[in-house]
């Protein structure tokens, strides 16, 4: 697998408490460049993100991040203003709590939901594997397989750790329909990268792979 592959399905990304205009501008024209999948930004910056990359670039946001303990409601007017200010995809966090309680009905609903506030935009369901069970990894991906999302996510990146290569082969085995894959957190090698799309990754979502190949190209440069 090339690079220019591997590119081709990360989702740049941006979202730290402290992030700026320049910053989002900069991954912005990184993923421009380099022609990554998307770059995923604080939703406060989409419009001005939308307005910038004028088309040339899908824009991905966050919605109930990084805690998935917003109400349905709320997870819905933020996904209504994310769509409506340019965001073409949606990455959601799920209520870690019910699926705690089993109350898987009400994870389902709340999914659909907010697909239907995408009005047509990709969704992408985070899960946060790395406080759940393994049976609780498989439940959610049936669960999401169920639903009308377009994609199973491990991590917000914000929690305890990312994604591992384990969680990426229960999503593969236990995954159904058209649902896609999608790694994200702790992703910090092309090796690992690779790996990760070998498993059945179809997405990544990483703020590294991006300034490796430029630190690659800068190396390439003054040899």
């Amino acid at each position: 697998m090339n690079i220019k592959e591997i590119l081709n399905k990360v989702d740049h990304t941006i979202l730290t408490q402290e992030v700026t205009w320049e910053q989002v501008k900069e991954i912005c024209d990184d993923g421009m460049r380099y022609e990554t999948a998307s770059v995923c930004i604080p939703p406060s910056f989409v419009r001005r993100a939308s307005d910038y990359v004028q088309g040339r670039l899908p824009i991905c946001t966050v919605i109930g991040f990084p805690n998935g303990y917003s109400t349905t409601v709320v997870k819905c007017a933020e996904t209504e203003d994310a769509v409506n200010n340019g965001a073409s995809e949606i990455d959601m966090v799920i209520n870690i709590g019910w699926v705690k309680e089993g109350n898987y009905d009400a994870v389902l609903d709340e999914i659909n939901q907010i697909k239907v506030a995408c009005h047509g935009k990709l969704l992408k369901v985070i899960v946060e594997t790395c406080l759940l069970t393994k049976e609780e990894k498989i439940r959610l991906t049936e669960i999401v397989s169920k639903s009308n999302a377009d994609f199973i996510k491990t991590s917000t990146g914000f929690s305890i750790s990312g994604a591992t290569f384990e969680d990426i082969e229960i999503f593969a085995e236990h995954i159904s329909g058209e649902t896609k894959i999608k790694a994200a957190g702790g992703i910090s090698s092309i090796e690992d990268a690779e790996r990760f799309i070998e498993l059945g990754a179809d997405r990544l979502g990483t703020s590294k792979i991006v300034k490796i190949v430029k630190d690659i190209n800068v190396s390439e440069v003054n040899s």
